[in-house]
C-alpha cells in the first residue's frame, strides 16, 4: 500500500526470501539484524518524479547503482554484509523497478541529476559510489560532474561510459555473445539465475526499454584523475560484454586506480561471486572512507 505524501511503500519480505533462495545471506547470519534496521522502501519527489530508495546500516555512506538487468533488490547479497560497516543506500534508477519515468521520459539522461537530488535530500555531502554495468555510468558520471562529493569509486563490469581509441578497438574484438553470467553459472546456481530474472521482471516498463541504449555520450574521467578519487575496477574473467582487457585499458588511464579480475564470473561479479566482490569492495571502501 502506497502513501503519496508519506513517501512509504510496504515491501515484500524479500530479504528473508532471498536468504532462503540463495543461501548467501542466511549463511552469514545477517538477516535478523538487517530486518531490524529497515523494512521500508521510501521515495523522494524530484520535480514530479518519484525516485525509490532504501537506506540500511550506519557508518560512512555508500550508494549502490544497479545495472540494466536489475533494481535496488539486485544488491541483496551485498547489503546484509556491507550495512554492518557502512550506511548503504540502494535505489531504483529512473525507469526501473518502482521508479516509473514521467513526463517526456528523459530516462538515463537524468540519472546523474537524480542521484544528486537523492543525495541532497538525504543530506549526504560526500559518499562512496558502487556502480554495476549501467549503474557505472551513473557513478562515474556523477564523480566526473561532482568530484568533490565522491570519496571512493567502485566500478564493476563497466567503463562507466568512458571510451577512447584503445577501448573502442578492444570492444570491436569482443565476443558478440551477450550474457549477464559466466557460461557455467546457470547450471551451477539455477535458483540464483531464476531469482536474477525475477528481479529483472520487476521493471514494468522493461519491454519499452529493451533495445534502448543507456550509453549516449562518453563520460569524462579527467576530473576523477585530477581529484585523485580512489577508484577500484572489478571485472569477471568471463565477461563477454566488457572484456577484462577493456577494463585493464581503463585502469591504465587512471594512475591511482586498482584493478581486479575475478575468475569464474561473467558480467555480474557482484551476483556470481558475492563473497569475493564484498571482500574486495569492503576492503577498498574501508581504506578510503575511514574519515567520512
Amino acid at each position: 500500500m502506497m502513501e503519496s505524501d508519506g513517501r512509504l511503500i510496504g515491501r515484500r519480505e524479500f530479504v528473508t526470501q532471498l536468504g532462503v533462495a540463495g543461501g548467501v545471506v542466511a549463511m552469514h547470519g545477517h538477516v535478523p539484524r538487517l530486518l531490524a534496521q529497515s523494512q521500508r522502501l521510501m521515495s523522494v519527489s524530484l520535480g514530479g518524479f518519484d525516485l525509490y530508495y532504501e537506506v540500511h546500516g550506519e557508518g560512512p555512506p555508500v550508494v549502490f547503482a544497479h545495472g540494466a538487468g536489475g533494481t535496488h533488490l539486485s544488491w541483496w547479497q551485498q547489503i546484509p554484509v556491507m550495512s554492518e560497516h557502512f550506511r548503504c543506500v540502494t535505489f531504483d534508477h529512473r525507469g526501473f523497478g518502482y521508479s516509473r519515468d514521467v513526463g517526456d521520459r528523459p530516462g538515463s539522461g537524468a540519472f546523474i541529476d537524480d542521484l544528486r537530488g537523492l543525495l541532497n535530500y538525504l543530506g549526504l555531502d560526500r559518499v562512496g559510489l558502487v556502480g554495476q554495468s549501467m549503474g557505472g555510468r551513473t557513478a562515474l558520471g556523477f564523480a566526473s560532474a561532482y568530484p568533490e562529493r565522491v570519496a571512493a569509486l567502485v566500478l564493476c563490469d563497466t567503463t562507466g561510459g568512458y571510451t577512447d581509441p584503445t577501448i573502442e578497438r578492444l570492444r570491436r574484438q569482443q565476443s558478440t555473445e551477450r550474457s549477464p553470467f559466466a557460461p557455467s553459472f546457470i547450471e551451477r546456481y539455477p535458483e540464483r539465475a531464476f531469482l536474477y530474472r525475477e528481479i529483472q521482471r520487476l521493471t514494468l516498463d522493461r519491454e519499452e526499454r529493451d533495445g534502448v541504449g543507456v550509453e549516449v555520450t562518453p563520460t569524462e574521467i579527467q576530473p576523477v584523475i585530477e581529484h585523485e578519487i580512489p577508484t577500484l575496477l572489478i571485472v569477471g574473467e568471463e565477461d563477454t560484454l566488457v572484456a577484462p582487457a577493456v577494463l585493464e585499458a581503463m585502469h591504465d588511464k587512471i594512475p591511482h586506480s586498482e584493478f581486479a579480475v575475478i575468475p569464474e564470473a561473467g558480467h555480474s561479479v557482484y551476483y556470481e561471486r558475492p563473497d569475493m566482490f564484498n571482500r574486495l569492495a569492503m576492503e577498498f571502501l574501508k581504506r578510503h572512507m575511514s574519515d567520512e
